[in-house]
């Protein structure tokens, strides 16, 4: 189960996930960091990058904060 590094930037015009040279991502979501929302819709970004779904990407540490750590499940 692979995990990523992710700094969210919520509030952007349009979401975009992109990898830096020292392999941490950058995630720019349109939703505000309100009642999830912005998780919510970093892990349906990151679930249609990496081809998984939704189930299949979770949170598992920084909820609250802007660099997250996202466990991505293989199957």
């Amino acid at each position: 189960m692979p995990t990523i590094r992710v700094k969210v930037r919520p509030n952007a015009r349009a979401s975009l996930l992109a990898q830096r040279d020292d392999g941490t991502w950058i995630a720019h979501v349109k939703a505000a960091p309100v009642d999830g929302k912005a998780n919510d819709e970093l892990v349906a970004l990151v679930a249609k990058h990496f081809a998984r779904r939704k189930a299949q990407v979770s949170v598992k540490h920084g909820a609250g904060a802007r660099l997250k750590l996202i466990s991505i499940d293989e199957d």
